[in-house]
């Protein structure tokens, strides 16, 4: 008898020397009497060093019963004078409980 399993990669980074994460913490806009925050870690970078984006998605805190869910890019890196650098990002959230919310923030800076 055969097994039958499959298997779902999403990012596959070889031999990179550089590769990083980020944080990310920011809250959506108030609808309907309340807001949500959008945080979690970014994927590692995809792209070229210097013009490379980061994945990112996740589930808000939960507020007013509920929470929406999020997914998105970010921007391409905004270098620091330290060396490191930030990205920006933002989006809306799923739909949920007749509503959603919008968002838009900043990384925190790399960190491996």
């Amino acid at each position: 008898m055969k097994d039958n399993h499959n298997h779902s990669v999403r990012f596959v980074r070889f031999g990179q020397s550089s590769a990083h994460i980020h944080g990310y913490d920011t809250p959506t806009t108030v609808n309907q009497g309340h807001r949500h925050r959008v945080r979690g870690r970014t994927s590692t970078q995809q792209g070229a060093e210097s013009q490379h984006v980061h994945y990112y998605e996740g589930a808000t805190t939960f507020a007013d019963g509920h929470v929406h869910h999020f997914s998105g890019w970010t921007g391409p890196p905004i270098l620091l004078p330290n060396g490191s650098h930030y990205h920006e990002f933002s989006g809306q959230t799923s739909f949920d409980d007749g509503h959603i919310h919008s968002y838009s923030g900043i990384t925190t800076e790399a960190y491996r």
